[in-house]
């Protein structure tokens, strides 16, 4: 029973155990792979926005596996980036779509302009 309260205050338990592996399992990679990695993790947590719990762990192990095979097979961080690590990073936060920070405001930007007009139409 506690389990769910704190679920319903926290969102799913599940979820936040995958997200902790995910992190230790970054957290093991060897250099450069773990600043590298973790370089990413940040700006994927600014630029993503995601708020959907599902889609935050999906893209964070999925983030996690990439780097843990580039490790393993040696491939370079250049050859996984690219010349442009910021489109490599925007790229692939935009695989993985969902609901967004954003999409939220958005959608209070389009009410309030909505609601001016209205009201201009009524005067």
């Amino acid at each position: 029973m506690a389990a769910k309260w704190i679920e319903l205050v926290t969102g799913p338990l599940e979820q936040k155990k995958q997200y902790r592996q995910a992190k230790a399992r970054l957290e093991a990679l060897p250099e450069p792979y773990k600043s590298v990695a973790a370089a990413f993790s940040r700006y994927l947590m600014y630029y993503g926005g995601v708020t959907e719990g599902d889609t935050i762990v999906q893209m964070y192990s999925d983030h996690v596996d990439l780097w843990e095979r580039a490790s393993l097979d040696g491939t370079p961080v250049s050859d996984i980036v690219g010349e442009d690590p910021v489109e490599f990073a925007e790229t692939f936060a935009q695989a993985y779509g969902g609901k967004r920070w954003i999409d939220k405001e958005r959608t209070r930007l389009i009410e309030a302009v909505d609601n001016a007009r209205s009201k201009e139409k009524e005067s």
